[in-house]
């Protein structure tokens, strides 16, 4: 496995659907391209999912290749098999960060989560994900604070980390 993805930013989104991706982005997804030279610009995948997925997740290409040896191994004809292929394969979109270290994201990407004049990127491993910030904040983050307000007021998260976090 590559590099980790760490951080988070906002970053302007053109009219044409152009958004610079952080400079820590972009040599993870450098490092985690077998295929990529110095001369070459690096590819990813962005999987958008069905209408439930109010995000853009991006796999470096060894996360996808990750996944997809996964689903490999799932029966054929399994509904398990034919829904991640579903989301992996069909709700995806294969590019690549373009010269001046932008995404170009599609129409129908933007307007599947509301992306209008500003993205929100998030690390999340060896995956990003874009969001428009008013519906991070909305539906991510506070679902993450209404969970913490559940917790003790001494609750440590690096518990979790040792496998003892129950609560």
């Amino acid at each position: 496995m590559g590099r980790r993805f760490r951080g988070e930013s906002h970053h302007k989104v053109d009219s044409k659907g152009r958004v610079s991706i952080p400079a820590s982005f972009r040599r993870v997804l450098e490092a985690s391209d077998p295929n990529w030279q110095p001369d070459r610009n690096p590819e990813l995948v962005i999987v958008y999912g069905d209408h439930r997925r109010k995000f853009l997740e991006c796999y470096t290409i060894e996360a996808i290749e990750e996944v997809d040896a996964k689903i490999d191994r799932l029966p054929r004809g399994s509904m398990q098999r034919k829904m991640l292929q579903r989301m992996f394969h069909g709700q995806s979109f294969p590019t690549n960060v373009d010269e001046t270290g932008r995404l170009v994201l599609p129409a129908k990407l933007r307007q599947k989560i509301g992306l209008e004049g500003e993205a929100f990127f998030i690390a999340a491993g060896d995956t990003f994900q874009i969001w428009k910030p008013e519906t991070y904040e909305e539906e991510e983050l506070a679902q993450t604070e209404k969970w913490m307000e559940e917790l003790p007021e001494d609750f440590d998260p690096m518990q979790f980390l040792d496998g003892d976090g129950d609560i």
